[in-house]
């Protein structure tokens, strides 16, 4: 009995003592724990303290407010001068060239001579048409003035003459016809003497004929037709001249000589080119609009011109017309613009640049430049709100200096937007604006 008490003692003893063991070590990592745990806020706190003493202070801005604005767009433009008076003088009649009397660069006046052809062939037949004008026109007096008096005695005479042939013949045809009665002839000699009577009767009339019609005069039709001639002979004559004047080639227009093609001694074929003239003072600008805006553009928008050769020039223009055609080469369609002065130095076949303000359609704010900040390729602004910068990118509807147009369905009117400091700021930074 007694040993089994003991045993029972001694196992209640060391079970207490376990127990003992155990609330030992849960009670020492309650405190470790309680330990880090404070040990862990109060670090924090000091994190926090110095996070705050650390933390920038706000940046100042100016902002300004979004007023809802029309956008103008600006289009760039290229193209060149271009002459508007330029024209190619082209030999008028066939002939060797004797004569250039110009050079590229030469200033000519309207009816300038510039080249001389061989004038042989026209001379010649200048001439000869000359002197069928003067036959003409002999024939054309005789008959006008009448037949003189003395061809009318002349042919009154040879009247005379035929009518005592006539009667010489008469009278010999009756002397035959009676020896034939007698025998002293033969029948062939009265044949012969009848015909000697009639040669003599023909002659007489052809006679009388000719003296009524020298006594008469010439008849209207006679006249008509004469003169008629005469006209045919005097047309030929003009285009002798004409023919002769051609082989004088001469400027139509005022300008410079741009390119000389034909040489002495060249063989020219009448329309075969000779020069070629351009008018510098008087130049016509065309420029190539952008092929999404075909069809958009018409008469009277009005462009800024400027041109590199030129640094210091910038003009105005309107749009006079539109070419309904695409270029050969570049497939765009073209616009023709009128320079009212052209400035000196500007040539035919420098190049222009154009722009051309239109209205957008899209819905925009007008705001101050500075607004714009250019992050990786896209324009952005801010706005501000409770004291923080809310970054928000746009579209560049509109540049026009000093203010652009910019689009974005995040922006109201009436909102905030930086103006002045933008630059520096990131999305979400504190700000402190300093004038709105």
């Amino acid at each position: 009995m007694d040993s089994s008490e003991g045993s029972v003692n001694k196992e209640k003893e060391q079970n207490a003592q376990s127990h003992r063991r155990l609330i030992g070590i849960l009670l020492a990592s309650v405190l470790l724990s309680g330990s880090f745990g404070y040990w862990v806020v109060l670090n924090r706190r000091n994190s926090d303290s110095q996070a705050l003493s650390q933390a920038p202070p706000p940046r100042p801005v100016e902002v300004a407010r979004l007023a809802v604005g029309e956008g103008v767009s600006s289009v760039e433009l290229i193209g060149q001068a271009e002459a508007r008076t330029n024209t190619t003088l082209r030999s008028q009649t066939s002939g060797v060239v004797q004569k250039i009397l110009v050079q590229s660069g030469d200033r000519v006046d309207v009816g300038t001579t510039v080249a001389v052809l061989d004038d042989a062939d026209q001379q010649l037949l200048l001439s000869q048409a000359i002197a069928n004008l003067a036959s003409e026109q002999s024939n054309l007096a005789e008959l006008e003035t009448g037949t003189r008096p003395e061809i009318i005695e002349q042919r009154t005479a040879v009247l005379q003459s035929a009518e005592a042939r006539e009667q010489e013949a008469r009278d010999n045809l009756q002397r035959t016809q009676a020896l034939v009665a007698q025998g002293a002839l033969s029948e062939r000699s009265l044949i012969e003497a009848r015909t000697a009577v009639d040669a003599a009767l023909s002659a007489k009339l052809e006679s009388s004929a000719t003296l009524a019609e020298a006594t008469a005069g010439p008849t209207a039709e006679e006249l008509a037709a004469q003169r008629a001639i005469v006209t045919a002979r005097r047309a030929a004559v003009e285009q002798a001249e004409l023919s002769l004047s051609r082989t004088r080639l001469q400027t139509t227009i005022s300008g410079v000589v741009e390119e000389r093609v034909a040489n002495v001694g060249d063989y020219m074929e009448a329309g075969e080119p000779v020069l070629s003239l351009v008018d510098r003072e008087d130049l016509d600008v065309f420029l190539e609009i952008p092929e999404e805006l075909s069809g958009q553009i018409a008469p009277g928008l009005t462009v800024m011109l400027t041109a590199r050769a030129l640094p210091g020039w910038q003009g105005q223009a309107t749009i006079d017309g539109v070419i309904p055609t695409a270029n050969e080469t570049s497939r765009r369609q073209r616009v023709r613009l009128q320079i009212e002065n052209t400035p000196a130095g500007l040539l035919p076949g420098m190049s222009v640049q154009g722009t051309l303000e239109r209205a957008s359609d899209t819905p925009s704010f007008v705001i101050s430049r500075d607004a714009l900040v250019q992050q990786e390729g896209e324009w952005i602004v801010f706005t501000v709100a409770d004291g923080q910068a809310n970054e928000i990118a746009v579209e560049l509807v509109a540049d026009t200096g000093e203010a652009v147009a910019i689009a974005s369905e995040q922006l109201r009117s009436g909102q905030s937007v930086v103006v002045r400091g933008a630059s520096a700021l990131r999305a979400g930074a504190a700000v402190q604006v300093i004038d709105q």
